[in-house]
């Protein structure tokens, strides 16, 4: 294995003799000519970047390096424009193979280098030239004079960078124009690495009947560059791309911070989407997770609701005669309507929504969370918490009866029961498959739809409900 400080030291010397041999007709273009840069994210690992920056053109032909794009960029969508017209792309390249001490090795294979060592007693250097062999697997293959050697024996120098090994990733851009002089353009593309996503805190009410909902966008960029003072936009929504395209082989760390609270996001709608934008510049570093305030809502009506389901398991046993079914627990859900009365009203794009509620002790507890979809306004959102620990049903069948080959009729009862101090009503719900009817039931169902009965339990405190019901059923 060949030791990383040795490799290091190699391409730093490399890289201290010269970068600029093999692209002496380039016109470098960094980030020091930026003049703004704008990134727009939407949901599905895709940004669209605009970097504006200043270049000094010359009439005729010119080679624009644009240092420090996305390492992760689309480079077939790259568009580069300037205000007035003048400038006709002739080629595009995008150099991504970077300067890496491994690399440097690689690319010298069949070439000479200098192989330097220091006596550790009088610490006066010695070199031999040496030419490279073979690169592979970590291991280098050199041959000084007439030995070969397979462990670097010292410090490696190269006399220049190999052609088109870059020490970012590059892109460079052929361009014929009709004018000379400092021109502001725009170098627009598509990109990997940046993503975004929703997250919503609710804080429950001590009478569970109100929330407070604050929204977070959370970022994350993995795309190879950072963006400074950006102006940043999120869509919401889901953009048809043609085909999945091929992630390259590129191994970006990942690390996440607790940023400082940013400013908020003003929305407003774009074609058919949703647009999120931040009122002031931000800087989003490579590697970084951060974290920008979307939304904030207080006192939000909620309803809270438990939910029991095919208890009876109508549909998977309408044929047959089962008895006493396991006991299942009643599924806690809050639910709310985001509109304008609910004092919310506002587009909620995908996320999960976690909610907690302060204990006896004021310390807050986790009591569920949540995925919703994108959510447009006057909609309802519907949360699933968990399972109730102190409500329960258990069914039992008490009738079965095949009246002919296409026709059953099936009886029922479900003992609802309820631990807590307080009564409930619970949201009993049961499956029916064919053309049912209720032939008689101990309180009167509601037809949720065509194959779905719900009936409103009332249970009393640390009390029990039974009802029964007796359904006809034709196929």
């Amino acid at each position: 294995m060949i030791p990383t400080s040795t490799l290091a030291r190699a391409a730093f010397v490399a890289a201290a003799l010269t970068t600029t041999q093999a692209f002496a007709d380039e016109v470098s273009v960094g980030t020091d000519q930026q003049t703004g840069i704008a990134v727009t994210i939407y949901n599905s690992d895709l940004a669209l970047i605009r970097d504006q920056r200043k270049v000094d053109l010359k009439t005729g032909e010119n080679e624009l390096a644009f240092v420090d794009v996305s390492a992760a960029i689309r480079p077939e969508t790259a568009l580069l424009t300037t205000q007035g017209g003048g400038l006709l792309v002739t080629e595009q390249n995008f150099d991504f193979d970077l300067l890496t001490p491994q690399k440097l090795l690689e690319k010298s294979v069949g070439s000479a280098i200098r192989v330097f060592r220091t006596n550790p007693t009088t610490g006066v250097d010695s070199s031999e030239e040496a030419k490279v062999l073979s690169v592979a697997d970590g291991m280098v293959v050199l041959q000084i004079g007439d030995r070969i050697e397979t462990a670097v024996p010292g410090r490696l120098v190269f006399s220049a960078v190999p052609a088109n090994l870059r020490a970012k990733p590059t892109l460079v851009i052929k361009t014929l124009s009709d004018k000379a002089g400092p021109t502001p353009v725009a170098l627009s593309y598509l990109s990997r690495g940046l993503s975004w996503q929703a997250d919503y805190v609710a804080s429950l009410s001590a009478d569970e009947k109100t929330i407070d909902l604050n929204g977070l966008v959370t970022l994350t960029n993995q795309s190879g560059v950072t963006y400074k003072d950006a102006k940043l936009q999120l869509v919401a929504g889901q953009v048809n791309q043609v085909q999945e395209f091929m992630k390259r082989d590129m191994v970006m760390a990942q690390s996440a911070g607790a940023m400082a609270p940013a400013p908020k996001m003003v929305e407003e709608q774009s074609f058919e989407y949703h647009l999120y934008r931040l009122d002031t510049p931000t800087t989003i570093q490579q590697n970084q997770t951060k974290q920008v305030a979307l939304m904030a809502a207080t006192g939000v009506p909620v309803t809270k609701q438990y939910l029991i389901t095919d208890a009876a398991n109508v549909w998977g046993r309408y044929s047959t005669s089962f008895g006493e079914a396991e006991r299942v627990n009643a599924t806690v859900k809050l639910k709310f309507v985001n509109d304008e009365k609910s004092k919310v009203g506002v587009p909620l794009p995908k996320g999960i929504v976690r909610v907690y509620k302060a204990d006896s002790q004021g310390e807050s507890v986790f009591v569920g969370e949540d995925s919703i979809d994108h959510t447009p306004k006057n909609e309802d959102v519907n949360l699933t918490l968990g399972q109730a620990f102190d409500i329960t049903a258990r069914a039992k069948q008490t009738d079965f009866e095949q009246i002919s080959d296409r026709v059953y009729e099936n009886e029922y009862e479900v003992e609802i029961k309820n631990a807590k101090p307080e009564k409930i009503t619970v949201d009993l719900r049961e499956q029916v498959p064919g053309d049912w009817k209720m032939i008689k039931e101990s309180q009167e169902h509601k037809k949720l739809d065509s194959q779905t009965a719900g009936w409103q339990v009332e249970v009393p405190a640390n009390g029990s409900t039974t009802l029964t019901y007796r359904v006809r059923m034709q196929f």
